[in-house]
Parts: C-alpha cells; structure tokens; sequence
C-alpha cells in the first residue's frame, strides 16, 4: 500500500520518531528506546514512515539505520506554506486594530 506523508505525520508516536532520526540516524532498537510500546509496534510505525518516504534505511554490517528524509518533509511545507501566510496576515491585521483601539 502507498502512503503519503501526511498519513504517516498523522500519529504521534511517527511524528516523535522523525524527532529523533532528524538528530542522528539510528537502528529500530535504539529508536524503540524512547518508547513505552512494543517494539513490533515500532517497527509498523517505521515502516509507514519508510514507504510515505520520510525515512531511508541503510544497512551497516548487520544493523540497519534510518535517516530522515527532509526532502520529502518539503511536500508538507509546501502545502501549509500559503495558510502560514494567511494567518500571518490576519494576524498583522489584528496587531494593527489592537494599536489604534489603544
């Protein structure tokens, strides 16, 4: 099944796990570390992540890490970008109206 980014960004637990592979790559059991659930249950999240492209796997002798892909965080940006822009306007407006009532 192909995912696309905005599923895998959806969950919690996936948004923490791009948290710390954007740090340093690491193994699925260093990742499972920071979490009070299975490891199985990592290892799906991982693998979300993995086929909506938002992490790469390299094998290094017997282990393998993952590395964040930011190219592929850019399609989020890309969407939010033209609402961030909106809601700064609106917000400027604000600030202004708030100046003149004061």
């Amino acid at each position: 099944m192909r995912r696309d980014v905005f599923q895998a960004i959806a969950d919690p637990t996936r948004r923490a796990i791009i948290a710390l592979i954007a740090l340093q790559a690491m193994t699925p059991n260093a990742i499972a570390e920071h979490f009070h659930t299975s490891r199985q249950a990592v290892s799906k999240h991982i693998k979300i992540l993995t086929e909506c492209e938002l992490l790469t796997q390299q094998q290094s002798g017997r282990e393998i890490y993952y590395h964040f892909n930011p190219h592929k965080m850019k399609e989020v940006a890309d969407f939010v970008e033209p609402y961030r822009k909106m809601w700064e306007s609106r917000f400027d407006q604000l600030d202004q109206l708030l100046n003149q009532l004061t």
